[in-house]
C-alpha cells in the first residue's frame, strides 16, 4: 500500500504530506484546486518523464517522495534483489528534478533508472485515470481477466514454460536443416579437398623432413667429398693420421717408466685412435649411404611442390597445418553423415513438445470457454447496478494458431442498448461507459488476485444518484482487501470513505498554492454537503450527508 506521498515544489504546491489509510481514501475538492497535480505527482515516481516546468521555484528543486509498506511481497523481493535494490521493510521511490530540468529517481536511496521505477511501478500500483481506457480494448488485458477468474496462472505458466521450450527446439531444428542444407552444398568441393590432402598422405613434419633430404641430394657430391677426403687423412693417406698417433703413442710409452704422467698421455693418445678409427668408419658408411639420385630428387621436388601449393591453398606454413585441415575436412564430412540423425531427435522432441502444449491449450482454452458466460453475467450485473441497465457485454472466443498464450483470441463485445448488436468495446462504448465497464471488471479480478493499490481519478464522470452509490459501493467493497484512492466529485462515493481528503486552495504571500487536508467527521458532513447543494449547504443537505456516510 501507499502509505505516504510527500511533494514539495512541484507545479501550485509548495509542500504537502499525505497520509494515506489501508481502505478506501477518498480525495474531493473543487475543479482547478489541484486534484490533478497531485497525481501528476504521483505520476513522476511511478517513472513518467519530467522537465524544469514543473517547479514552483525556479531556483529549487522538486522532490517527491513515496513510501510503500510491501509486506515482503515475493514479485517485489524478487524485483529488489534482481536489480541489486536494498530489501527494507519499507520501500521508497523519489524523484527529485533539478532547476536545470534534470530529473534523478531513487529506489530505496540508490539511483534508479525510469525503466526499473515504472517496472516495479507496475507491482505497486495500478492506476485508472479518466478517459484512460484503452487498456480495455487491448486483447492482452481482456484475455488476462478471463484468466484470472479461471484460475489459470498455475497451468498457463507450465504452458508457457513448454511453449518456449518447443519455440527454442523449433529454432535449432531450423538451424540444424539450414546446416544440412549447406553441407550438402559443400560436401562435394570439400570431399575433392580432403581427396587432394589424402593422396599426398603426409605425415607428421614430413614436408621439414623433404625439405632436408633435398638439401643433402642436392649437395651430396661435396658432401661425398668431404668425408672421402676426411676417411683419406684419418687411415688412406700414405702416413694415415691414426697410424702416425699409434706410432708417436708407442715411442712415449717407452719412457712411462721416467715419469708417472707419461703414462696418462699415451693412454688419452690412444683413447683418440679408437674416436678417429670410428670417425673414419662412420665417415665411411655414410659416404656410402649418400648418392646423388637424380630420380629421387624429381620426385620429392614433385611432393614438395605440391605441398607448397597447399600450403597457399589452405593459408598454412607447415605440415601440421596441413595434417589440422584434413581432419577438419573429416570432422565436416562425418558431420554431414551425422546431422541427418541429431535432425531426427530433435524433430521428435518437437513432436513430443507440440503434442504436450496442444494438451495443455486445450486445457486452459477449456477453462477460459467455461468461464465466459459466468463472467459476462457477473459483470452485466453490476453494469446494471451501476446505472447501467440495458448495457450487456459478450466474450468471445476464436481460435488460433498455438502462441505463448494459448490458441484463444479473446474479445469483449458491448451492446449499450440492448440492440443484441454487439460490437467491438472500442468503437461502441462511450468514455463514461467504458470507465464504468473497467470498475466492475477490476472489482471481479481483485476477488481473484492480488492487485496493489488501485487508484481511480474521476471515472465516475458522468454519472449520479444510484448509479454513483453504486460504484462508491463496489469501491467500498474492493477496499476491504486493498488499498482504493479515489479523486471524484460525486458525494455519494465521497460518503464510502474511510478517509476522506480535500484538496483547496490557499494564497500565501500573494502567492495561489495547492494543500490538502484529512477531514474529520463533521468536516466530512460539511463537505459532502456542499458537494450535494452548494457552498452554503442546507439543513436536508447535512441529513442527506449524514446518510451517505452511514
Amino acid at each position: 500500500m501507499l502509505s505516504k506521498l510527500h511533494i514539495q515544489n512541484y507545479a501550485i504546491i509548495d509542500e504537502i504530506e499525505i497520509n494515506f489509510f489501508n481502505e478506501l481514501n477518498i480525495i474531493t475538492g473543487e475543479t482547478g484546486a489541484g486534484k490533478s497535480i497531485i497525481m501528476g505527482a504521483l505520476n513522476l515516481i511511478l517513472g513518467e518523464r519530467a522537465d524544469s516546468t514543473y517547479l514552483l521555484n525556479q531556483n529549487k528543486k522538486c522532490f517527491i517522495e513515496g513510501l510503500f509498506i510491501t509486506e515482503k511481497k515475493e514479485e517485489i523481493v524478487n524485483f529488489l534483489r534482481t536489480n541489486d535494490f536494498d530489501i527494507l521493510d519499507e520501500l521508497v521511490l523519489r524523484r527529485e528534478i533539478a532547476t536545470n530540468g534534470k530529473s534523478r529517481a531513487f529506489i530505496n536511496d540508490s539511483p534508479a533508472t525510469l525503466i526499473q521505477l515504472k517496472q516495479l511501478a507496475a507491482l505497486l500500483v495500478d492506476l485508472h485515470q479518466q478517459f484512460d481506457t484503452l487498456e480495455l480494448s487491448n486483447s492482452h488485458f481482456q484475455r488476462n481477466v478471463v484468466d484470472a477468474l479461471a484460475n489459470n496462472a498455475q497451468i498457463l505458466s507450465n504452458y508457457q514454460r513448454l511453449f518456449l521450450q518447443w519455440q527454442s527446439n523449433q529454432k535449432k531444428l531450423e538451424e540444424l536443416i539450414l546446416q544440412r542444407n549447406n553441407f550438402s552444398k559443400e560436401a562435394d568441393y570439400n570431399k575433392y579437398l580432403l581427396q587432394e590432402l589424402e593422396e599426398i598422405n603426409l605425415k607428421e613434419n614430413e614436408i621439414e623432413g623433404i625439405e632436408n633430404e633435398l638439401e643433402i641430394l642436392n649437395n651430396s657430391t661435396e658432401i661425398k667429398t668431404a668425408l672421402n677426403a676426411l676417411y683419406f687423412e684419418l687411415k688412406d693417406n700414405e702416413t694415415p693420421i691414426i697410424v702416425k698417433l699409434k706410432q708417436l703413442s708407442s715411442q712415449l710409452n717407452s719412457y712411462a717408466a721416467y715419469h708417472q704422467n707419461i703414462q696418462s698421455i699415451t693412454d688419452r693418445i690412444q683413447t683418440l685412435q679408437i674416436e678417429l678409427d670410428d670417425i673414419a668408419n662412420e665417415a665411411a658408411t655414410l659416404n656410402n649411404a649418400i648418392n646423388l639420385d637424380e630420380n629421387k630428387i624429381e620426385i620429392l621436388n614433385e611432393k614438395l611442390s605440391l605441398c607448397y601449393k597447399l600450403y597457399k591453398k589452405h593459408n598454412v606454413q607447415s605440415s601440421a597445418g596441413l595434417i589440422a585441415i584434413q581432419n577438419e575436412l573429416e570432422e565436416k564430412l562425418k558431420a554431414v553423415l551425422n546431422i541427418d540423425e541429431v535432425i531426427k531427435e530433435k524433430e521428435k522432441e518437437a513432436k513430443d513438445l507440440l503434442s504436450k502444449i496442444s494438451i495443455m491449450a486445450k486445457e486452459i482454452s477449456a477453462s477460459r470457454n467455461a468461464q465466459l458466460i459466468p463472467i459476462e453475467k457477473k459483470v452485466n450485473s453490476l453494469l446494471h447496478q451501476i446505472g447501467m441497465p440495458n448495457a450487456n457485454i459478450k466474450i468471445e472466443l476464436k481460435e488460433v494458431p498455438l502462441n505463448y498464450y494459448g490458441k484463444d483470441n479473446v474479445e469483449f463485445l458491448f451492446d449499450a442498448n440492448k440492440s443484441n448488436k454487439f460490437e467491438p468495446i472500442n468503437k461502441v462504448a462511450s468514455g463514461g461507459e467504458l470507465s464504468r465497464l473497467m470498475l466492475c471488471i477490476k472489482s471481479l479480478v481483485a476477488q481473484s488476485i492480488d492487485l496493489p493499490t488501485l487508484i481511480f481519478d474521476e471515472i465516475d464522470s458522468g454519472i449520479s444518484g444510484e448509479a454513483a452509490k453504486q460504484v462508491g459501493i463496489i469501491m467500498q467493497q474492493l477496499a476491504a482487501k486493498r488499498q482504493i484512492i479515489c479523486i471524484t466529485h460525486q458525494p455519494q462515493i465521497a460518503g464510502k470513505a474511510n478517509a476522506h481528503f480535500y484538496v483547496y486552495k490557499e494564497i500565501k504571500n500573494d502567492i495561489v498554492k495547492t494543500n490538502i487536508k484529512l477531514l474529520n467527521n463533521d468536516e466530512r458532513i460539511i463537505n459532502i454537503a456542499k458537494m450535494l447543494s452548494g457552498e452554503k449547504p442546507s439543513t436536508a443537505a447535512i441529513e442527506s450527508a449524514k446518510e451517505m456516510m452511514n
